[in-house]
């Protein structure tokens, strides 16, 4: 099988699929973030999750800022970062759905209220640092107040869809 010639082009507002498309190439894990809204627990699912330091302990994730779900994680004071295990991915695609679907997950609450998804590969309970407006997204960076580690393998995302690690041979 040969692969096909790489195709090259600037970005522009024309090609701004092309771009997104391009980004997919790029395997992420698949996160949950949650925070105590005014109205109640509020989750998003996303991808955009990266470490940033260790002194402090940093993370950050990138919220889009035309989501209904952007300020109020913007403005929360805790959130958390959830890591998800393989076998988790109608979760992810409920919490993108919509943030409000907990029905059947029995929450559990940080120490700030923060609600906390149960059974995750890795939880990051967060204080908020600071927000910096990048283009139609929003970069949110969290302190880490607690770590909760699980036992499992991730679940993966790339080219628009979920995946799994294949068994080493």
């Amino acid at each position: 099988m040969t692969d096909a010639a790489p195709t090259a082009f600037e970005p522009d507002p024309s090609n701004l699929r092309s771009i997104r498309t391009a980004l997919g190439h790029f395997g992420t894990g698949v996160t949950i973030v949650t925070c105590a809204a005014p109205d109640g627990p509020l989750a998003m699912t996303a991808n955009s999750f990266a470490s940033v330091s260790l002194e402090p302990p940093l993370v950050l994730w990138s919220p889009a800022r035309k989501s209904a779900r952007h300020d109020p994680f913007v403005e929360a004071r805790h959130f958390a970062i959830h890591v998800l295990k393989d076998d988790q991915e109608e979760l992810a695609r409920r919490a993108a759905a919509s943030g409000r679907d907990f029905d059947g997950i029995e929450l559990e609450h940080g120490a700030a209220g923060t609600p906390l998804l149960p059974d995750c590969l890795a939880r990051f309970e967060c204080l908020h640092y600071a927000a910096h407006p990048a283009g139609d997204h929003t970069i949110v960076l969290g302190q880490i107040e607690k770590v909760t580690l699980g036992t499992g393998t991730p679940l993966l995302f790339a080219q628009g869809a979920f995946g799994r690690f294949a068994e080493w041979q």
